[in-house]
């Protein structure tokens, strides 16, 4: 059982602090499409067969996954901003590592640390959570989600550009540059997180998630190159799910676990991460299709024989678009919630690639494409962390939205091993060499329509936002653009919460009386059906927070509020002193 402490003091975010997280998010991103250009390449570059040169690629997929969900686990625990650091240290390393070979073992080493960086995504995104004032934080979040796409995209016709007039190794350089940048004005400029959460970090829950995720991601991968019906594929698929399943039965056993299974079969939870699965599938489709069709030559009849740079360029306004919905999102968000603005976005997202089956015939027409889906994929992406954050404790932010961002990693494993199939099954052979064809591209399309449609039906399941986070997020909506109610919005800042129970369930409603200090009672609530509570404090200073509910002992907690907005779960199986309220 965790709970949150925060006995540092709260430390206001600067202006900047938003800029330099969403830099650092964009930064891992750049890591990850590093190599798209020079793909087809890595056989000769490393002097080795095609089947091993996918390792180098399937060595970051595999790494980001495992550190997703752990380091926000850890962020949590011993701090945010630490962590990221370190992830973004690791990557560092680790594009330098790659910097210096050519040989293919060593490759893969450097690569799979540069996979620990996408822990970066929920680590800043947790920052956020944690240090921003609700008028910021949609918008916030909003980029901080969007920024893996953003940095893909912008990256395609950099990178696409050093590798055709440089030694591919200055891709390594350069990522290295960028991660001791993004290191650089994270220390300078971004406060660390004064939110905890109180206890131990589950190493066998790590070794046995990491172990399980392994197994799945592994066939996944490499089920085209194994065979899908292979006895290797189909084994380590049934060793997955074995694997899993006992780690699940741990995680429920254990008081501090990695990842709390009972939160995560919550309605708002388990929804949001598997469309967050269909999002990614949708998400990557575009990126495996289009460069390829840009870059076919005409003599097949359909390709439009652009060279890489400009097949970058044209696929980039994703990125870009991607970028500019944040602050849209924001305003969506306020006003009608972010389940809505999830909705909006796979609708739009299907729209994109419904249009884009008749949409490539010239590269205009994929600039088109790409300018809809960005828009699409961008709400859908900046809806993810709010309606995680609305849904977990504070103490849980970090290993939550890791654990979001591996469904979205997933997401993308899966689009690429079922497109790449499905593009190598209708390619046409000529002099020996498997071209893709224009059926096989819109077959992709479909099945990213067809994801989006399973998508959308999962959104529908979300349930609604109770009517006072409603009339809260209206307010929120209202002050970005009136003094007076942000004035309103300060009153309301105080302390939030859940009130839970034995095993962490939560506890529906208990009374939470706020105490000042000289013993009056200063405010009272009762939590809803998740075990939530709100509460205003007419001014800073020291109080207790009593709880109690039926069947549960009373419990006081020491609370001081500095101005902003304090996270602080109550814990009725904890030993407590009885509150007269």
């Amino acid at each position: 059982m965790t709970d949150t402490t925060t006995d540092q003091p709260t430390r206001k975010a600067g202006g900047a602090v938003v800029p330099v997280l969403a830099f650092a998010g964009i930064v891992v991103a750049v890591m990850q499409t590093l190599l798209v250009p020079v793909i087809k390449d890595l056989p000769q570059l490393l002097d080795t067969a095609p089947s091993n040169a996918t390792w180098v690629l399937t060595s970051t997929l595999l790494s980001g996954a495992v550190a997703t969900p752990i380091m926000g686990r850890l962020g949590d625990l011993y701090g945010k901003r630490r962590m990221l650091v370190l992830s973004l240290s690791v990557m560092v390393i680790g594009a330098l590592v790659s910097a210096f070979t050519s040989e293919l073992l060593t490759m893969i080493v450097g690569r799979t640390l540069q996979g620990f960086a996408m822990g970066a995504i929920p680590l800043g995104i947790g920052l956020m959570r944690d240090m921003l004032p609700r008028e910021r934080l949609g918008s916030a979040m909003a980029l901080m989600s969007s920024s893996i796409g953003v940095g893909g995209g912008l990256a395609l016709p950099a990178a696409a550009l050093v590798a055709q007039h440089t030694d591919w190794h200055a891709l390594f350089y350069g990522a290295a540059g960028l991660g001791v940048l993004a290191i650089a004005l994270t220390l300078l400029v971004v406060p660390e997180s004064p939110m905890r959460a109180r206890g131990s970090f589950d190493l066998v829950g790590a070794l046995g998630l990491s172990t399980g995720l392994v197994l799945l991601l592994l066939p996944i991968t490499k089920g085209s190159d194994w065979g899908w019906s292979s006895g290797t594929t189909l084994g380590l698929f049934a060793a997955a799910v074995v694997v899993l399943v006992v780690w699940g039965l741990f995680e429920l056993r254990v008081q501090a676990p990695l990842v709390d299974l009972r939160t995560t079969a919550r309605p708002a939870v388990l929804f949001t991460n598997l469309a967050s699965i269909m999002v990614g599938v949708a998400f990557y489709v575009v990126s495996l299709v289009l460069p390829q069709l840009l870059q076919l030559p005409t003599a097949t009849g359909y390709g439009l024989g652009q060279s890489m740079v400009v097949a970058g360029l044209c696929v980039a306004p994703l990125g870009l678009t991607m970028m500019f919905t944040a602050p849209v999102y924001a305003r969506l968000s306020a006003r009608y919630g972010p389940k809505v603005t999830l909705i909006t976005g796979l609708l739009i997202i299907a729209i994109g690639y419904g249009g884009g089956l008749g949409l490539m015939d010239a590269a205009w027409q994929t600039i088109v494409t790409s300018v809809i889906l960005g828009a699409g994929i961008g709400l859908a992406y900046s809806s993810l962390p709010a309606l995680i954050v609305g849904a977990v404790p504070a103490s849980e932010t970090g290993a939550a939205n890791g654990l979001n961002t591996l469904m979205r990693s997933i997401g993308t494993s899966v689009s690429s091993a079922v497109v790449g199939m499905v593009l190598a099954n209708t390619a046409d052979n000529v002099g020996g060499v498997a071209v893709p064809t224009m059926h096989g591209f819109r077959v992709s399309f479909l099945i990213a329509t067809a994801a989006v449609a399973v998508g959308l039906l999962l959104a529908l399941f979300l349930p609604k936002s109770p009517r006072s986070a409603q009339r809260h997020t209206q307010l929120r909506a209202s002050s970005e653009e009136d003094a007076a109610l942000e004035r309103a919005e300060e009153v309301l800042r105080g302390f939030r919460g859940r009130v839970l129970g034995a095993d962490g369930a939560p506890v529906a409603r208990a009374k939470v009386t706020l105490i000042d200090r000289r013993g009056r009672q200063a405010g009272a609530a009762v939590s809803d059906e998740e075990g939530r509570y709100v509460l205003a404090v007419p001014a800073q200073g020291a109080y207790v927070l009593a709880a109690k509910a039926s069947g549960h002992g009373p419990l006081a907690s020491s609370a001081t509020h500095s101005g902003e907005e304090r996270a602080v779960d109550l814990d009725l199986s904890l030993p407590g002193e009885a509150v007269n309220a």
